[in-house]
């Protein structure tokens, strides 16, 4: 269940830099946390490019998770996105925009303590508006049959996280981690860091996929015998003159923070990739032998579960408040008269959304013939009628509303879902997908009757100063 919490949103106090390098590019970065405005969520921006495009940190844009979580949107990539997003949520932080002048945030000692200090610098301020939260009702889960990996939702009062390693290795056996309070990621969780295993290394290194790495950034665990010539190559690549493997089983010049610090990094990995269904989560995560692949499809799936609620969740309108406009004053402003003026009532009005109402009987003249003796209305009529509220919207913005008329440009994905009849009330809301300008107006339009959602449409519509009256 989608809800409204009484939490306020948040964002940084001030913008903070820190400098690294890629681990997969090796490529020297800059990146830069900005503070970003309500509802704007995690976002990503790349000022090394042409247009400085940004990606919005949403699971649907995840193309790769071979080494990392990676996303990608028109092309355009970001690579290793985990470690970042979870200090995010590890913070307990709402809106940002990561500004890099690379596709990889840097990789710092491969945990997201440095991005937690970065970002506790910054300071964290409080917003206006309140958080949306996704409360669990209901058991979500999603298993990769492949691999055996799962994820598991159930219902709790807060955001929990416990996840359980096995890779089949005697170096490092079964580890479990488990992170009961959001507030202690920062103490807990945010310092463990990356690993991998020797045989993963070898590879990495083969295909130069491992250019920005060194003993500071990634935990090895030695699960074969090291040869002489894998020994030479990871000394070069290291840039050490001399490799041993510890008795626990890693590589030398590296010191465990913790003994499951491997589940532990599992745990941060999780929350950041979760962090991609861009709402917020109330409930109990149980990860078994988790990777960013099972990850972020089950963040895709919880997204989309929550997509599908917040299109057929029907808005709570008091259908016997004033009014802001009656009939009277919406045929001042719109030029559409009976029998084809289909909104009866304006509830809300601003400057990205308005709230109609239109009550349906069968003096419709359109009952007479659709259909005799089964009446409904017409889809067409409803999309027109969404249209005639969203026409307020726009016409709103001019100071002369009388001197234009609205004109269709496009209108797409429609949906029908439920049958519209004599004595049904409908409510219509339309947001604005894009700003207004030049008078063209870009709406995502509901209509909704007995507590659903009847029908939808994405409606682009322009208005136009009457000839004479210019």
């Amino acid at each position: 269940m989608v809800t409204t919490t009484d939490i306020k949103q948040k964002t940084l106090q001030n913008k903070v830099t820190l400098e690294g390098v890629g681990l997969h590019t090796g490529e020297n970065v800059t990146m830069t946390f900005l503070p970003a405005p309500e509802n704007h969520g995690f976002a990503f921006k790349r000022v090394d490019l042409e247009g400085e495009p940004i990606i919005e940190a949403d699971a649907n844009y995840v193309v790769n998770t071979q080494r990392g979580t990676n996303l990608e949107k028109n092309g355009v990539k970001i690579h290793t996105s985990e470690h970042v997003l979870a200090a995010l949520i590890g913070l307990d932080i709402d809106n940002v925009l990561i500004e890099l002048n690379a596709p990889e945030p840097p990789i710092m000692d491969g945990s997201s303590k440095f991005f937690v200090e970065a970002l506790e610098k910054a300071g964290i301020a409080e917003q206006e508006a309140f958080r949306e939260e996704f409360v669990i009702k209901d058991v979500i889960s999603y298993k990769d049959e492949n691999t055996g990996s799962e994820i598991t939702i159930i219902p709790s009062d807060e955001y929990q996280v416990t996840t359980m390693v096995d890779f089949g290795t005697k170096v490092l056996g079964t580890q479990n981690a488990t992170l009961e309070h959001m507030s202690d990621f920062k103490d807990e969780i945010a310092y463990a860091r990356t690993f991998s295993f020797l045989h993963e290394l070898e590879m990495l290194l083969e295909h130069g996929l491992i250019k920005g790495g060194d003993l500071n950034n990634a935990i090895v665990y030695v699960d074969k015998e090291i040869s002489q010539e894998t020994q030479k190559k990871l000394e070069k690549a290291f840039n050490k003159e001399k490799l041993s493997v510890k008795p626990n089983g890693i590589l030398d010049n590296l010191t465990l923070h913790q003994p499951n610090e491997a589940a532990r990094h599992k745990l941060l990995d999780v929350i950041g990739d979760l962090a991609l269904i861009g709402t917020r989560i109330r409930g109990k995560v149980i990860a078994n032998k988790p990777g960013h692949f099972v990850n972020t499809q089950f963040a895709k799936k919880v997204s989309k579960i929550i997509k599908i609620e917040k299109r057929n969740k029907v808005p709570n309108f008091d259908l016997n408040q004033q009014p802001l406009m009656d009939v009277v004053k919406i045929m001042d402003m719109l030029p559409h008269r009976p029998p084809f003026l289909l909104v009866d009532k304006i509830l809300e009005l601003s400057d990205s959304h308005v709230v109609g109402v239109k009550n349906v009987t069968m003096n419709e003249p359109f009952f007479v013939g659709h259909f005799p003796g089964a009446p409904v209305m017409p889809g067409v009529l409803q999309v027109e009628a969404m249209a005639q509220t969203g026409g307020i919207l726009v016409l709103s913005t001019v100071p002369d509303p009388e001197n234009y008329l609205t004109y269709f440009m496009k209108i797409d994905k429609v949906k029908f879902k439920h049958q519209v009849g004599p004595g049904d009330t409908l409510i219509f809301k339309c947001d604005l997908i894009a700003p207004i300008r030049r008078g063209i107006c870009h709406m995502q339009a509901y209509a909704y009757a007995n507590g659903k959602l009847v029908s939808e449409a994405e409606l682009m519509a322009q208005i136009v100063k009457v000839k004479g009256n210019e």
